[in-house]
């Protein structure tokens, strides 16, 4: 009209691709070794006896196979989601959604969880954060804080975690080489049967704490080679943790005598080697460890908000790009602000049940929606698998299997605590707008070529 072009639509902002396969393998890494590396030991010690490490080495070598089928369908994938995709593509939206809402529920009730494990960790040395304003102001603090750097890059965030990665493993790492030359045969308790409660007991503890593996496919849309890079992470994360657990386990069988009663295993030796230093070593790695779950917990679930808006399962606004720091900012914000309010109020203690179940939920869905997707192939409605896993349908067969027993282990009370989930994923699902464009799983790019 007279000449005059109508001004250009601004584009819409988009995530940078910026994460390569180390960056993954750290926020893997984060996800599994939170506070519980430094604490869970013991209770595995109280139900298992001298057969604990045994069983910290099976959990870790039956979460290969689960972690092969996300290694798989993880590699068709380069988009933002995780778990969420892979069943949405092989079983419809409402699965994905549903398996979706437990993975934030968890990263969420996580996170709570962790940052008031920080107050209690720090406690010891500065006991004005042990209770009161000062517990607030530190959990705020913190969380707040690791808000703030996830809202101002994917850059900023993973070098905080990558720097919180070393910064929790120089201590365990040290504890190894030092406590290696402390055994004492002596100390390892004498064989004994254990019972079949003790064995749920213990089975369905070290499933949540190898747990956390499944999101490192969730920011896919951040990385710079996903299809290849993702099943890279997952492998060296399972193995690499595996060892690390185990080899932990075992040493504190012999250097520590009566383990099972032990609060705090890891620095109750050092304790002993190397006095207060010791101990207050392994305190700020247990407080760095915990710091930099954190910040993984608000890095993935925030994404998988992100990836149901941008869907069309959730809202519209979880869904906006900062047009500057082209991160996920509103789903960022809600992410981190849920967690802080069930950490100050203590509520997530209940609802912490839901843990176990929901990954084992994830993890059965996953190994189905490998044997699905693998069926699919014929019709070239998802890209090929750039990885595959040898052996045929054998391996998604025992993750399913394996899965599906563990979670057939769950108490009555994880099981209510996963069913009122369900019921609210259902309720969203039925609230949904639905997509009303091209799914991003169809309209993925084969990076192979």
């Amino acid at each position: 009209m007279n000449g005059v072009r109508p001004p250009l639509a601004m584009p819409e902002a988009t995530l940078h691709r910026l994460l390569g396969r180390w960056d993954l393998t750290a926020i893997g890494i984060n996800q599994v070794i939170g506070g519980a590396v430094f604490l869970v030991p013991a209770q595995i010690a109280f139900h298992l006896g001298p057969w604990s490490p045994l069983a910290v080495l099976l959990v870790g070598l039956s979460s290969i196979p689960v972690g092969l089928c996300f290694a798989e369908v993880g590699s068709r994938f380069e988009t933002t989601g995780g778990a969420y995709l892979y069943t949405k593509a092989a079983f419809g939206r409402f699965t994905g959604l549903e398996v979706a809402w437990m993975q934030w529920f968890t990263r969420v009730t996580g996170l709570a969880s962790v940052s008031n494990g920080i107050a209690i960790a720090l406690s010891s040395f500065w006991p004005v954060v042990a209770s009161g304003p000062g517990r607030i102001l530190l959990i705020a603090g913190v969380t707040l804080a690791l808000m703030f750097v996830n809202l101002i890059g994917i850059r900023q965030s993973s070098n905080l975690v990558n720097a919180l990665t070393v910064a929790k493993l120089v201590p365990l790492v040290g504890f190894l080489l030092i406590a290696v030359w402390f055994i004492h045969p002596r100390y390892y308790p004498a064989v004994a049967g254990v019972g079949r409660e003790n064995v749920v007991a213990a089975t369905l503890l070290l499933v949540f704490t190898f747990g956390g593996f499944d999101v490192i496919g969730v920011p896919a849309g951040e990385a710079k080679t996903p299809r290849r890079d993702v099943p890279f992470a997952l492998m060296t994360t399972i193995g690499g943790v595996t060892l690390l657990l185990t080899a932990i386990q075992v040493l504190l069988m012999f250097t520590l005598p009566g383990l099972d009663h032990s609060k705090t295993p890891i620095a109750d030796v050092m304790q002993v080697i190397a006095g207060p230093t010791g101990a207050f070593v392994v305190a700020a790695g247990a407080a760095f460890s915990m710091v930099g779950n954190c910040a993984g917990q608000i890095l993935c679930g925030s994404r998988i908000l992100f990836s149901l808006a941008e869907s069309g399962d959730l809202p519209a606004f979880l869904g906006r790009v900062h047009p500057q720091f082209k991160t996920p900012f509103n789903a960022i914000i809600v992410t981190t602000l849920a967690a802080l309010a069930l950490a100050l109020s203590g509520s997530f203690l209940r609802m912490a049940a839901i843990s176990a179940v929901a990954r084992l939920a994830a993890y059965a869905a996953t190994a189905a929606a490998t044997l699905a997707l693998r069926r699919r192939d014929r019709t070239n409605a998802i890209p090929v698998a750039l990885f595959r896993i040898p052996g045929g349908s054998a391996i998604p067969i025992v993750a399913l299997a394996t899965s599906v027993v563990i979670l057939g282990g769950a108490t009555p009370e994880q099981w209510r605590a996963a069913a009122v989930a369900l019921v609210i994923g259902a309720l969203l699902f039925a609230l949904a707008p639905g997509s009303g464009r091209p799914s991003k799983v169809v309209s993925c790019v084969d990076v192979s070529k």
